[in-house]
């Protein structure tokens, strides 16, 4: 290609996108706040880490993943080595390295995790543009770690894990204690961000958000056939917990979905512009006096005779906070007496805040959770 042809080309689609981004109709229209920041660039495959700078809610801004000393890693290798990870492998890569990682792949892959694997700070995981399988023993684990995006994972059959040992941050081997069988477990971590992963068919939960651990947005995944969903707070006695706060955002729940969408212990949650496809016993709820403000999502009861949103458990759940505000109850789905003063506001700062859209878009607005089907080319 020459200069002049080349020029042409870069006018052309340069007018391309001016048009695409001014019709109503277009994919951009209905993409959510975090997806129009990097979506809409066909060439974003070059500008990977512009991801960074995308997130909302409690995670804020995920710039310290990026800028002056980052190292690109690509996973070439889908073997699993706990205590000796090799060099091209997902663990060598998660936790060998020190300091920034951004860590892609190379190809289509399904890594089978021998031991849970754990997430060393200012690691970036980005499945983007390939199809990336995780499954095993007890899969990810962030633990007493900071600043981590996990994107673009199918993320399933996590089996329980009887205590070991694995190589760990800083490449020191830490013995753990019995691992449930989670898709992804936080244990005092903070700022953590969670985006278009697709988790389903966990011998235990999908995500747990436990142990203090703060500062978290969980947004556009897609959450399936699975009995207890999402877990924020560790257990009733865990008062380090109270200071949690996680956004839930654009996500996809169902079908087959029994409960904990999320259920929130101590902390506060906010459940925005969700799309639930059902449930069994409950899709929000909870214990110990939580903060939890559902607003404008969309709520598709099931068949059956349970068509109310939320479960409370214990005797003082007239000290709570726990507001609907602007969402759609559709086949008969009932939300309870709302309960507490204030709203349960986020109080989100300028990096952290967002659009809350109306409810009626919430069906656009998760049309694409879960893993992107990113083409060979440029689109995702």
């Amino acid at each position: 290609m020459n200069s002049t042809t080349a020029k042409s080309w870069c006018i052309a689609l340069a007018l391309f996108m001016v048009i695409l981004l001014a019709s109503p109709n277009s994919g951009m229209a209905k993409m959510n706040a975090i997806d129009k920041c990097w979506r809409g660039n066909p060439l974003w495959r070059s500008h990977r880490q512009k991801l960074a700078t995308c997130s909302v809610g409690f995670a804020g801004k995920m710039t310290n993943n990026i800028g002056k000393g980052v190292i690109r890693y690509k996973v070439t290798d889908p073997s699993d080595d706990p205590l000796n990870p090799k060099l091209g492998t997902l663990r060598h890569g998660a936790t060998m390295i020190k300091g920034k990682v951004w860590i892609t792949f190379k190809n289509n892959m399904v890594i089978t995790l021998q031991r849970p694997l754990l997430i060393s700070s200012f690691t970036a995981i980005d499945g983007r543009g390939v199809d990336v399988h995780i499954t095993g023993a007890g899969c990810l684990l962030v633990y007493q770690a900071t600043d981590v995006i996990i994107h673009g994972l199918r993320i399933h059959h996590c089996k329980p894990q009887p205590p070991s040992s694995v190589m760990g941050p800083d490449s020191k081997v830490i013995p753990l204690g019995k691992m449930d069988g989670d898709a992804i477990r936080l244990v005092t971590a903070r700022k953590v961000w969670i985006d278009h992963n697709t988790m389903y068919d966990c011998h235990d939960g999908l995500l747990d958000v436990t142990h203090g651990s703060t500062d978290v947005t969980v947004s556009n995944n897609w959450f399936r056939n699975q009995d207890k969903v999402m877990l924020l707070g560790h257990d009733d006695g865990h008062l380090r917990d109270k200071n949690m706060k996680v956004t839930v955002i654009f996500n996809h729940f169902g079908p087959n979905c029994n409960q904990r969408m999320p259920r929130v212990r101590h902390g506060y949650a906010h459940v925005a512009n969700n799309f639930y496809q059902g449930w069994e016993q409950y899709a929000i709820g909870g214990s110990s006096c939580p903060s939890i403000k559902s607003e404008a999502n969309f709520f598709i009861a099931p068949k059956g005779d349970n068509k109310e949103v939320t479960w409370r458990q214990g005797s003082q759940v007239d000290t709570w906070k726990f507001y609907s505000v602007g969402d759609i109850f559709v086949n008969g789905a009932s939300f309870s007496t709302q309960t507490g003063h204030g709203g349960a506001k986020p109080h989100y700062t300028p990096e952290q805040s967002f659009k809350v859209e109306d409810a009626k878009s919430v069906e656009g607005l998760t049309s694409s959770s879960g893993v992107l089907q990113c083409s060979r080319t440029l689109t995702c």
